[in-house]
C-alpha cells in the first residue's frame, strides 16, 4: 500500500542521513489513497531535520582561524621592516647630499605611509578573520 511503501522510503531516508532528526508525533498529515477519510500519523512522515556540527569540527574551524590570523598578521612585520627601510634610506640619502634634505623627506613620507598601509590592512584582515568569520 501507499502508506507502507512511503513509511519504509521515509524510514530509510531517515535513517541514512547524518543530521539529527526531530520527529513530532500525533500531527495530521497528508492522507493515504487507501484510507480516505482517516488520518495518518505516522511520526516517520512528519520530520523536521536541523543541521548539526560535530565538536571536532569546530575545533579543526577554530584551528583554521587562529592560523589564518596568525598567517596574516606576518604582513605587520613585513611593514615594520619596509618603514625601517625607508628611514634608513632617507638617512643614508641626507647624508650623501645634504642639500637635498627636503626633496628626500618629500618622498619618504609617502614611501612611509604606503608601507604603514599595508601593515594596517595584514592587520585589518587578521581581525576579520578572528572576529567575523
Amino acid at each position: 500500500t501507499f502508506s507502507c511503501t512511503y513509511a519504509r522510503l521515509c524510514w530509510t531516508v531517515l535513517h541514512l542521513t547524518p543530521t539529527r532528526v526531530v520527529l513530532k508525533e500525533r500531527t495530521p498529515v497528508r492522507k493515504c489513497p487507501c484510507q480516505i477519510g482517516l488520518w495518518v500519523s505516522s511520526p516517520l512522515q512528519v520530520a523536521r531535520r536541523e543541521f548539526q556540527t560535530s565538536v571536532i569540527s569546530r575545533d579543526i574551524d577554530t584551528a583554521a582561524k587562529f592560523i589564518g590570523a596568525g598567517t596574516a598578521t606576518v604582513g605587520v612585520a613585513g611593514s615594520g621592516a619596509g618603514v625601517g627601510t625607508v628611514f634608513g634610506s632617507l638617512i643614508i640619502g641626507d647624508a650623501r647630499n645634504p642639500s637635498l634634505k627636503q626633496q628626500l623627506f618629500a618622498y619618504a613620507i609617502p614611501g612611509f605611509a604606503l608601507s604603514e598601509a599595508m601593515g594596517l590592512f595584514c592587520l585589518m584582515v587578521a581581525f576579520l578573520i578572528l572576529f567575523a568569520m
